[in-house]
């Protein structure tokens, strides 16, 4: 029998387009090499535009599905993505509280590429109480960095700089926060990751990564991102080399977009087997 593959566990909603959500994840734990795993939080009505509706699943239900597969098999690594409801983040909190030396991976989605408000004050802070204080990382991109960082104090997100919205993300638990700079106006896309540096042994920045921007808008970049991330890590490595890998992936990703719709481009998370069958059949027509 062939070994099995390490396991991740992604807690998200369905996104009908498959371009974000537990769709997103799947795919690209999979194409990393991963075994996925899925509790479904809720159900959206979307497509590659925007989100028109969220209906969280309820709390009992969630715990069934997670208890029931957790109680089966094995998982290398949890990965959360939109949760839905404050109680869904009070019982998944519960769940991954039993399970502390596996990695817990934390996508805090707060709205949709189009700006869809998917989580209210409450949720906010339900996450930052109870989910952040057991996070090996989270990653909020630059607008989430800083409404989470000062959730309870709202005027101070206008003054706050991104490095700072970090420092108050891990005094908040998180082992690492890497923040993503695509809404930042850079030239270049900076994605920053922060956490204990090795010298001094006090949080900080630990590397920036300067990514080409590229033309266009995506929908699902950031579940791909995270996902990627906690597949690297399921792999084995360390946080360093998996944020390194994992963005390599994403921005391959995103130049092998496409658009299947009026909306937004879909990253493409098998973009490395199209290639392989393209060169195949330019080898083909060559003989």
């Amino acid at each position: 029998m062939a070994n099995t593959p390490p396991t991740v566990l992604t807690f998200a909603a369905t996104d009908p387009s498959s371009g974000a959500g537990v769709q997103a994840d799947i795919m690209a734990l999979s194409s990393i090499g991963c075994y996925p795993l899925s509790v479904i939080t809720g159900v959206t009505v979307q497509d590659t535009v925007g989100v028109e509706s969220v209906m969280p699943l309820d709390a009992d239900s969630i715990n069934d599905q997670a208890r029931t597969i957790l109680e089966d098999v094995s998982v290398s690594a949890f990965k959360l993505g939109l949760l839905g409801s404050v109680e869904n983040v009070a019982v998944i909190a519960e769940i991954v509280a039993d399970y502390p030396d596996v990695p817990l991976i934390i996508d805090p989605i707060l709205a949709s590429g189009r700006g869809d408000e998917l989580s209210n004050e409450e949720m906010q802070a339900a996450m930052c109480e109870l989910l952040f204080p057991q996070a090996t990382l989270i990653t909020p991109n630059s607008l989430e960095a800083r409404r989470l960082a000062y959730y309870d104090e709202g005027d101070e997100v206008k003054h706050s700089s991104l490095e700072e919205c970090a420092l108050r993300l891990i005094e908040m638990g998180s082992e690492y926060v890497m923040i993503t700079g695509t809404h930042e106006r850079s030239h270049d896309v900076v994605n920053s990751l922060y956490g204990m540096q090795i010298i001094g042994g006090t949080p900080g920045l630990i590397k920036d990564y300067h990514w080409e921007r590229l033309a266009g808008s995506y929908h699902g970049s950031g579940c791909t991102l995270t996902s990627a991330i906690t597949a690297c890590l399921a792999h084995g490595l360390s946080m360093e080399e998996a944020v390194h890998e994992a963005q390599e992936f994403t921005w391959q990703t995103l130049r092998h977009a496409f658009r299947p719709g009026m909306g937004q481009f879909i990253p493409d998370r098998f973009f490395w087997a199209r290639e392989s069958e393209g060169q195949e059949k330019a080898s083909e027509l060559q003989h």
